[in-house]
């Protein structure tokens, strides 16, 4: 399994699992030429997707999803309640993935997991190929105890470190956004996400990819410094940012 980032943050998100069989690309917030370009810097067009998987109707997740997968054909997955927010057209190859659904795509089995944000049904995936399992997780406000179960087990994870609450606290944000943000449904904070690392105890967790970091409410020395403890226990810490987003990693 190889994992990639075509950038991870507020301006546009979107992920590349690489399985025995092909590619998928969880999430898509860029335009089809800004995707085009992204995908051709990490050795790929659209046309060796296998399928797009959307987490929830967010625009920075969701904008570019349906204008790419109509222009290749492209299989699209979403829970029924994503589907209603992002209206697709009866000819998009749309398919429905409810929360603890488990699919089988590009050699990769995919599951579903429900995540407490405010969408109207989000979902984070965990994918698994031979004894491997890479869990994305990003946009959730906080941990409950069906997320730490279900991706107790990865190898790998992609998280999120949306915030420093100080920062936010201090930040340009109207007190909305601020409470929005660092609610229960809105993103995990450094803190929270060292919480979570944690929680997941002695797995099986290798390799971290930390992504989603807010440019207005936090820093890369903020997220080292929140996240070293818990750090100093893997192999790997990669960080995908909102421009570069990561190369391709190979999970062993």
């Amino acid at each position: 399994m190889r994992i990639a980032s075509l950038g991870s943050g507020s301006r546009g998100n979107g992920t590349l699992v690489a399985g025995p069989d092909g590619c998928v690309l969880v999430d898509c917030g860029f335009s089809v030429r800004e995707a085009e370009r992204r995908l051709a810097e990490l050795g790929i067009g659209p046309d060796d997707l296998a399928a797009i998987l959307v987490t929830h109707e967010h625009s920075d997740h969701l904008s570019g999803v349906l204008p790419l997968a109509r222009q290749y054909g492209i299989p699209v997955f979403m829970t029924a309640g994503t589907a209603r927010a992002a209206q697709p057209n009866p000819a998009d190859s749309v398919h429905l993935i409810g929360s603890g659904e488990r699919v089988a795509v590009a050699g990769l089995q995919v599951e579903a997991v429900a995540v407490p944000h405010d969408a109207r049904e989000p979902v984070q995936y965990i994918f698994a190929a031979a004894a491997l399992r890479f869990g994305v997780l990003t946009d959730l406000g906080s941990v409950t105890p069906h997320v730490v179960d279900r991706y107790r087990h990865c190898d790998a994870l992609l998280i999120e470190a949306n915030h420093d609450r100080d920062l936010l606290a201090a930040g340009p944000y109207p007190p909305v956004l601020k409470r929005r943000v660092g609610g229960a449904w809105g993103h995990l904070s450094n803190c929270q996400a060292a919480q979570l690392l944690r929680m997941l105890g002695e797995g099986p967790l290798r390799t971290l990819v930390v992504g989603h970091v807010s440019q207005q409410n936090n820093s890369p020395a903020h997220v080292q410094a929140a996240l070293a403890a818990v750090t100093a226990q893997l192999d790997h810490t990669y960080y995908a940012d909102q421009y570069t987003g990561l190369g391709w990693l190979s999970l062993t």
